[in-house]
């Protein structure tokens, strides 16, 4: 490939559809609109964040023809980095822990990675593994970091500007997303913010044993979590980027955590009611709808008033895990809508208290 000219590259993220959602708006007496990150090529939002990494560094390159790029992430952020590499014309390697589900290296593979390579028992020794023996000796290879990078957060930052095309009324009055590292919250928060300054709401959803920005928060500084316990694996940052620590303490965002068994819960509604399949680290947003919790923590929300819900997507998910999901935590209905004009409430297992009376 000879010397790449910006004219002839290609945007590796899509604008993705803002949706109303009339289960999710009965379910939480409000109007709720899914931005659907789920449908970008790599199946989440990494696709814009990594994306415009990617894109920005083969526009200002010395040598873009030559580069190459390397990811240490087996999760959603390796699988963006591929697909937009891949897009760009360029090549892509992946170093992923030994724990690294086969799905994921499949997909990873399939998406066009020149190699998938596992080392190290953790994120950490695989990262570390790039970094000193791959990176160190290849003078052309360009690290792609999973979320701590302004490009990164400038790519998230395209959302609101499609939410405010794409909404009635230009405005929404609540924005919904999860955070694991932060590059998704801070985009959004940032870009609400050069809009609307602090008039949009915003709620920073996270699951107990992988809280590392409401834990930081609580502590008032930046905190490094011992490990992650939650099945939301892709909000997996032991400790948040300082950036998305600092948007954190805005007025307008408050941090949630909710337990694994209601970000599961969040996963199977959506698939009854949507048919969208995602992630616990994507139902953790979903579930607030559900439990009630949404009108709890932003009272001033009435009928009329929208709520987007960042719909992050992820490609760590499969039928057969959304039934084991299912099965072990079912038990999280009890504190969910009987409210059968929801059509997931028809579906959902039956309990009566610590008893499942019938599974649908």
């Amino acid at each position: 490939m000879g010397s790449m000219s910006v004219p002839e590259l290609q945007q590796p993220w899509i604008e993705t559809p803002l949706i109303e959602s009339a289960a999710l708006s009965k379910a939480a007496s409000c109007r709720v609109f899914l931005k659907l990150e789920n449908l970008q090529p790599s199946g989440s939002f990494k696709s814009r964040g990594i994306g415009n990494l990617i894109l920005r560094t083969l526009q200002t390159h010395p040598t873009p023809h030559l580069t190459h790029f390397y990811s240490s992430s087996g999760g959603n952020a390796g699988l963006a980095a591929v697909t937009a590499a891949v897009t760009l014309g360029r090549p892509a390697t992946v170093v992923v822990p030994l724990s690294t589900k086969p799905v994921m290296i499949s997909k990873i593979r399939t998406a066009g990675a020149t190699a998938v390579i596992q080392r190290g028992a953790t994120w950490v020794e695989a990262d570390t593994y790039l970094r000193e023996e791959i990176l160190a000796k290849d003078s052309n290879g360009v690290y792609v970091p999973p979320f701590d990078h302004p490009d990164v957060r400038a790519g998230a930052e395209t959302i609101v500007d499609e939410v405010e095309r794409q909404i009635e009324g230009g405005k929404p009055d609540a924005v919904v997303c999860s955070v694991g590292g932060g590059g998704l919250f801070s985009g959004v928060v940032m870009g609400l913010g050069k809009r609307w300054g602090n008039d949009v709401d915003v709620l920073a959803l996270e699951t107990k044993g992988a809280e590392s920005l409401a834990k930081s928060l609580e502590k008032g500084e930046l905190v490094t979590l011992p490990g992650i316990t939650s099945i939301a694996t892709s909000l997996g940052a032991v400790r948040v980027a300082t950036k998305a620590f600092e948007l954190g303490q805005k007025p307008n965002v408050q941090s949630v955590v909710l337990d694994d068994a209601e970000a599961a819960m969040g996963c199977w509604r959506l698939a009854d009611d949507e048919r969208l399949l995602v992630e616990p680290a994507c139902g953790v947003s979903v579930a607030v709808c559900y439990d009630g919790r949404l009108k709890a923590l932003l009272p001033r929300l009435t009928a009329t008033s929208k709520v987007v819900i960042v719909v992050c997507g992820g490609s760590d998910v499969t039928l057969e895990r959304l039934a084991e999901y299912r099965a072990r935590y079912g038990y999280a209905e009890r504190w969910t809508t009987t409210d059968e004009a929801v059509p997931s409430t028809l579906t959902a297992p039956k309990w009566e208290g610590d008893e499942l009376v019938q599974e649908a």
